[in-house]
Formats: C-alpha cells, sequence, structure tokens
C-alpha cells in the first residue's frame, strides 16, 4: 500500500531496514524524513553501503540535533468530543530516530550495509 505526501509524491506505508545482523520497521513518511537526513534521495528500495554509513549518520545525527524534538508530520486532527487524556502521544522526529540510530552504529561497528524495501 502506498500513500500520498502532503508534497504530491508517494510514500510506501511501512518501509522495512535491515542489515546483516537485524531489521527494523518504521513508518513510511518517518522513515523517508530520516533517509532524506542521511543524505539519500528517500527512495524505496534502497540501500547504503557498509563504507558510507559513518557519513550517513553524522548526517542523520545533525539534522536530528537541529530538529530537536520537531514532528516530521502535523498531528492529526483532534475530534470536538475527544478527552485530552485519550489522544495518543506525539512521537517526535528525535524518538522515531533512535532505533535507526542504534542499527547504523551496530551496521558500522560490524561493517555491515543498510538497506531498506517496502514492509
Amino acid at each position: 500500500m502506498i500513500a500520498r505526501s502532503n508534497a504530491g509524491g508517494l510514500h510506501p506505508v511501512i518501509v522495512k531496514f535491515s542489515t546483516r545482523f537485524g531489521v527494523l520497521t518504521m513508518h513510511g513518511e518517518a522513515a523517508i524524513a530520516l533517509l532524506r537526513a542521511m543524505g539519500h534521495t528517500g527512495t524505496v528500495p534502497g540501500a547504503i553501503l557498509a563504507a558510507d554509513l559513518p557519513d550517513a549518520l553524522a548526517r542523520l545525527e545533525r539534522v536530528i540535533e537541529i530538529a530537536g524534538d520537531s514532528n516530521p508530520t502535523p498531528a492529526p486532527p483532534r475530534a470536538d468530543d475527544e478527552d485530552e487524556r485519550d489522544r495518543e502521544p506525539v512521537i517526535t522526529l528525535r524518538k522515531r530516530a533512535l532505533p535507526l540510530i542504534d542499527m547504523l552504529r551496530t551496521a558500522i561497528a560490524r561493517d555491515s550495509d543498510l538497506m531498506w524495501e517496502r514492509g
């Protein structure tokens, strides 16, 4: 299944990142934002070779540092009858990036490529 982004482009609903040492599944829009932060075009499927991962990680960490606790997409509109306590918590780009950053560090330490595809 493909979702249309605000910019009119197509994004996979789920992106599956993988290395020789693990798999990470992420919501498509967040995954695309993080791929772009690493300096990639955001196309799915794709890959970054092990030799290029340190640079990709450094770029991602810089973007996350600048973005702080901003969110990659606006929060869904609140229904008039929705109680504030029932709302889902907002997950920031920084929090969404943490598992991917851990995966990148492991891949770098173990000399593994990073690949991603629609999940």
